[in-house]
């Protein structure tokens, strides 16, 4: 009967209690309507937005848009976060479960037999045997008068919430470092052949400084300026091949492979296309990045614990009731063999020493740290965005110089050549021209390769194709139905998104 009370209680806000917490609502800023860095970008109109999901692709290359799936399935720093949501969303489970009574069953079956000699009891029942059988049933509920369940219940689903928040942005951070560790193994690749040409170059200059010094038309130091200039290119070639197999193991370990078993065959060009990349309004920055939204949650549990701090000040009321049946045989369910017990109790602290109080500021103080920390978040997220920008804008007027250097160096360098071998110039002004031919050549693969990294970047402080609306809401966290107890072992399938997948969210039926 008590249990049947219980449960008709929940089922309405009857004994929901008034609302201890603050009514919460995210800061809002005032934003500008357009990106400082902007032009010439332009402003993005609503279906030039970037697209969800695999935001990589837009760089066309067919080995990075195999690596990035591969990285959030396999990659073990994001699979350890995925379990940190999940034990997020189970602390979630475990506050929302003070909702509702707390049934237990019990029972035990005995026998026992009186000593022939009992010390300080009756010499009649000697030698008795005597049975006792019980079964019996409890259920005890705290009626959450002043929301403190269901504050604590709101607290921990939204740190579910962050905790989604977290592993998305450690999604796209590790996928965006993917992409930039890629883009310089591509950049290393590109100087590569630059190397390999100018060694090529530069033995046939020695060749060419040996045969006029034989034929005493040219000087040993022609000879040993070729040789310097062959040997410290040569330098550079094994170098470049080192730190190439540097960046190798690191994508190996980003995508969750050996790097002993794992390899990226060379190609002699970087070979991804540099996208645009549509910035879209100011205001859209705070529904794509990730960690603000997190930093968002972490505010609004915070708001949640204040009204936890506030309902420690009421009384704590518990109802509770027990029945069974009794008996020294095995008639158990006679009705004169059962017993019930129903009683209610309140505790209310008088005198803590400042307890109550002491935890209320601290409450309150947490709140405002995790608002300063909600913007300095925004704030960081806006700084890398008009930095994304500008830098591109840069970076594409110098790749745009840095490729007429190269012609022109390279220009320089037949010219050069030519004069040499009439006896116009001397072999140091053809030195001259190659170093600067291979110095201009450099500085454009360098240049291209930045501008790639740098929209990797931009795109990832951007948020990818994430959206506010892939955060699971309060409801969604809970992992489970409190009436499944058969089922309490099941735990989120992993998907294409890591571990425990996110698309698991919603409640198992």
């Amino acid at each position: 009967m008590i249990v049947a009370i219980v449960l008709g209680a929940l089922g309405g806000d009857g004994l929901g209690g008034c609302a201890l917490a603050p009514p919460y609502a995210p800061p809002r800023y005032v934003l500008p309507a357009q990106w400082r860095g902007e032009r010439p970008f332009g402003v993005a109109n609503p279906s030039d937005a970037l697209p969800r999901g695999p935001w990589w692709e837009r760089f066309r290359d067919p080995l990075l848009n195999r690596l990035e799936p591969q990285l959030a399935a396999q990659n073990p720093n994001l699979a350890a976060m995925d379990e940190q949501y999940v034990q997020a969303r189970e602390a979630a489970a475990i506050a929302r479960s003070a909702l509702y009574p707390q049934i237990s069953v019990s029972g035990h079956s005995t026998l026992s037999k009186e000593s022939a000699h009992p010390l300080f009891a009756n010499p009649a029942n000697a030698n008795r045997v005597q049975g006792d059988n019980l079964i019996e049933a409890g259920a005890s509920w705290q009626p959450d008068f002043w929301q403190l369940i269901r504050n604590q219940e709101r607290q921990q689903a939204r740190l579910a919430q962050s905790s989604a928040a977290l592993v998305a942005n450690a999604r796209l951070s590790l996928q965006v470092q993917l992409a930039d560790t890629y883009m310089a193994l591509r950049g290393l690749d590109a100087l590569a052949v630059i190397y390999r040409s100018a060694v090529a170059d530069y033995q046939t200059s020695v060749e060419i400084t040996q045969m006029r010094l034989r034929g005493k038309i040219g000087s040993a130091l022609d000879v040993r300026r070729a040789q310097a200039q062959l040997a410290s290119t040569q330098a550079l070639e094994s170098a470049n091949l080192a730190n190439r197999s540097v960046l190798e193991h690191a994508v190996a370990v980003l995508v969750g492979a050996d790097p002993s078993a794992f390899s990226i065959p060379p190609t002699l060009d970087i070979g991804l296309t540099d996208p645009a990349v549509p910035a879209g309004v100011p205001a859209q920055l705070l529904e794509r990045r990730p960690d603000i939204a997190s930093a968002e949650r972490q505010m609004a549990a915070a708001n949640a614990g204040i009204g936890i701090a506030r309902a420690a000040f009421f009384p704590n009321i518990t109802l509770s009731a027990t029945g069974g049946f009794e008996d020294t045989g095995f008639h158990l369910l006679n009705l004169p063999n059962s017993l019930w017990s129903i009683g209610a109790s309140a505790v209310e602290p008088v005198f803590l020493g400042g307890l109550r109080r002491a935890e209320l500021q601290r409450s309150w103080s947490q709140f405002a740290q995790t608002r300063d920390t909600y913007r300095a978040t925004v704030l960081t997220a806006f700084q890398q965005v008009e930095d994304g920008l500008a830098q591109s804008q840069s970076l594409r007027v110098q790749v745009q110089f840095q490729t007429q250097a190269v012609t022109a160096a390279n220009a320089a360098v037949d010219l050069t050549q030519q004069l040499y071998i009439g006896g116009v110039v001397t072999y140091l002004d053809v030195v001259v021209a190659q170093e600067t031919a291979l110095t201009t050549a450099q500085a454009e693969v360098q240049a291209r390769t930045l501008q790639l990294q740098t929209t990797a970047n931009l795109v990832g402080a951007l948020g990818g194709g994430w959206t506010t609306q892939d955060l699971p809401g309060e409801k969604a966290v809970l992992p489970l139905n409190p009436a499944a107890v058969l089922r309490h072992d099941r735990r989120p399938r992993p998907d294409g998104t890591g571990a425990a997948g996110l698309e698991a969210s919603q409640p198992q039926q």
